[in-house]
């Protein structure tokens, strides 16, 4: 098994830790190796720094009480729009039709503030890409890696033993364990006992 997943991981979680000592409310990154593997298409990000801040910003709005999406996460409104300024995020002038105002961009700002920050990330995705490219004639990805989706494929609940849940996709979980911020054991997809009696 690989030991990029968990450096990557690392990576994700210092990164958080930096954007958290400019946004003080932003609350800590549960689990950092769920965002690996997958892109949101709500978000149109491959995993980046960029995507990262996007995250935050939703961090931010939870801990706010702020409701920044709708149609089940997919449009992001103008409370959105908003905490995405103060955390560096530029945006276009209309929102798109279905996602809103989704496709965020680094501003200059936020750029030079997080220059560090976004070279060792980007580093750790280069050495993550490479560990994980050279698997690929071997292994079986899923419907959505073969067609260059960016759903990043089906997610299914994962539990863990003091009663957390997360939505995964399981190859992401596949990948490497993730972990329970809560009780530090990882967090697993139950098996499916049997059918319900009709």
């Amino acid at each position: 098994m690989s030991t990029t997943p968990p450096v990557l991981a690392a990576e994700l979680a210092q990164a958080w830790a930096d954007i958290q000592r400019h946004h003080t409310e932003l609350p800590d990154l549960a689990a950092p190796e769920s965002l690996i593997g997958e892109s949101s298409s709500a978000c149109g990000h491959e995993l980046s720094f960029e995507r990262l801040l996007h995250e935050a910003v939703h961090g931010i709005a939870a801990a706010r009480g702020v409701r920044d999406t709708s149609r089940a996460g997919r449009y992001h409104n103008r409370r959105f729009l908003a905490i995405a300024e103060e955390l560096g995020l530029d945006h276009p002038e209309e929102p798109h039709p279905s996602s809103g105002f989704s496709l965020v961009t680094l501003s200059p700002e936020a750029k030079r503030r997080y220059r560090p920050t976004i070279e060792r990330l980007q580093r750790a995705l280069k050495a993550h890409t490479a560990a994980t490219a050279t698997d690929s004639a071997r292994s079986f990805r899923g419907p959505a890696a073969r067609h260059g989706s960016s759903g990043g494929g089906v997610r299914v609940k994962a539990v863990c033993d003091c009663g957390r849940n997360v939505r995964v996709v399981p190859s992401v979980l596949a990948q490497a364990p993730i972990m329970c911020g809560g009780c530090g054991k990882p967090f697993r997809i139950p098996e499916v006992v049997g059918a319900a009696a009709g």
